[in-house]
């Protein structure tokens, strides 16, 4: 039996054709999002795969095993120089939670990490890193509030170059997508962050919570129009949200979830896995 959103189409047409109205809908209620749902409806008319539940099922998972590449791109240092993730998303998505999981992530496989608190406008956030920080064992550069969060990531990309460490992880302030001079402030980031190198930041990623279901498509179009992601990281898969936005991501922009969270531990972080993502969404 289906584990995701597909369990009440299998409860209700279990032996007996689907109806592909409430097919669509189940599709758009996951968060696939209106297009994506009506591509993966015509190629279950097209196998003729409204015969049964179990049929349809099976097609709509392979097609969304196909939507996402086999695995992400390793995340390797680079041989000259730090390698920069900036992590951006809204206010509650669990950006600074995410920067410190992935801090440790990295750390665990013995690499060297800093952690950049570039949120100077959070109440507690300069803080929170630092807690972090302090609980994982990674130094993290800290500014005050109100301040310039390009400065101080460019300041911390020359610490991270002279201490010879290979990661560093920026962990910019939430923002809404609809604030154009904070998004302005974010391009401004990755401006100040390129004077180091033209290809910085290396990696920009979008913190999408699971649980904010379309709006996530909506916060990803406008960030990447920002500041051009290159993946995604998924958190509170724990709770109520599948992650069906990170399939209408996919599809509509050709970014990839990277790794996902579900839990508030730093262990609950991982690698993003196509088959066992797909395996609980449906």
């Amino acid at each position: 039996m289906a584990l995701g959103f597909f369990k009440s189409i299998v409860a209700r047409f279990a032996g007996k054709p689907v109806d592909p109205d409430e097919l669509e809908e189940t599709l758009i209620r996951a968060d696939l999002g209106v297009p994506l749902s009506l591509q993966i409806l015509e190629k279950i008319r097209e196998a003729n795969g409204f015969a049964n539940a179990e049929t349809a099922e099976r097609l709509v998972k392979e097609a969304l095993l196909a939507l996402f590449p086999v695995s992400p791109p390793p995340l390797r240092p680079l041989p000259a120089r730090p390698k920069v993730i900036l992590l951006v998303g809204v206010n509650g998505t669990g950006k600074t939670t995410s920067a410190a999981k992935l801090a440790h992530y990295l750390k665990s496989r013995r690499h060297t990490v800093l952690l950049a608190a570039a949120d100077t406008f959070r109440a507690a956030a300069i803080e929170q890193l630092a807690a972090w920080g302090d609980r994982l064992g990674v130094e993290v550069i800290k500014g005050q509030y109100n301040g310039d969060p390009a400065a101080l990531c460019y300041d911390a990309y020359v610490s991270a170059q002279r201490k010879n460490i290979e990661f560093l992880i920026c962990d910019t302030a939430g923002r809404l997508h609809t604030k154009d001079n904070l998004m302005q402030e974010l391009t401004k980031v990755s401006r100040i962050l390129a004077k180091h190198d033209p290809k910085c930041p290396d990696e920009k990623w979008l913190v999408v919570d699971a649980t904010t279901g379309s709006n996530g498509l909506v916060q990803a179009r406008e960030f990447h129009q920002a500041a051009g992601l290159t993946g995604i990281i998924v958190t509170k898969l724990d709770g109520g949200g599948k992650g069906g936005n990170a399939a209408a991501i996919q599809s509509e922009l050709g970014i990839s979830p990277r790794f996902i969270g579900s839990g508030e531990s730093p262990e609950d972080f991982a690698v993003f896995e196509r088959e066992p993502f797909v395996n609980r969404l449906v």
